[in-house]
C-alpha cells in the first residue's frame, strides 16, 4: 500500500478543520470545492451545497476526498505557515534560514540550507514536535526536496 501524502496522514478531524478554515476565508475556495463535489456525482446540486453551513461542507469535502494534490499542498502551507507556524519556525531557526514568523523571504533561492543544517534542523523538529514534526519533514521532502538537501535521506530513515 502506498504511503499517504502528508496531508492524508492527518486525522480526518484535522483535515476538516483545515478545509473549514480555507472555505471560511475564501469564497473562491468554497466555490472550487463545491464544484468538485458536484462533478463527483452523487446527486449534489450547487444550490444545495451553497446553502450548507461551512462545517457541513468541509465534512463532506473530506469524506468524499475532494481535495486534489495542489489543494493538499495549499492546505499544508496554511497549516505550517499561517495557522501553526511553530514547527516551521523551529526548523528554520535551527537550519539558520532567514524568516519572519516562519515566512521565508520571497527572494530566497534554493537550496535554503546545507545538508548538515537540514539534518540538525530535522533532529530538532523531531525532538520538539514528535509525529507532527515528522509529518512536517515528510511535507518538505514531498514538495520542496530541492530546497532542503538531505531531507530525502532524513525521511527515508524515518520510514524504516
Amino acid at each position: 500500500m502506498p504511503t499517504p501524502s502528508p496531508y492524508r496522514s492527518l486525522p480526518a478531524e484535522r483535515r476538516q478543520s483545515l478545509v473549514l478554515h480555507a472555505i471560511s476565508i475564501s469564497r473562491e475556495a468554497r466555490a472550487l470545492y463545491t464544484q468538485r463535489l458536484i462533478s463527483r456525482g452523487g446527486g449534489f446540486r450547487a444550490v444545495t451545497l451553497n446553502s450548507w453551513p461551512a462545517d457541513k461542507l468541509a465534512r463532506e469535502i473530506v469524506r468524499m476526498k475532494a481535495e486534489q494534490p495542489q489543494d493538499e499542498l495549499d492546505l499544508l502551507h496554511l497549516l505550517y505557515v499561517q495557522l501553526e507556524p511553530m514547527i516551521q519556525i523551529d526548523f528554520l531557526d535551527a537550519a539558520g534560514v532567514a524568516h519572519e514568523k516562519g515566512v521565508m523571504p520571497d527572494d530566497l533561492q534554493p537550496p535554503f540550507a546545507d545538508e548538515a543544517a537540514v539534518r540538525l534542523a530535522s533532529a530538532k523538529v523531531l525532538e520538539q514536535h514528535g509525529a507532527d514534526g515528522a509529518r512536517y519533514l515528510h511535507t518538505l521532502a514531498r514538495y520542496s526536496a530541492t530546497g532542503w538537501p538531505g531531507i530525502d535521506a532524513v525521511v527515508e530513515k524515518l520510514n524504516t
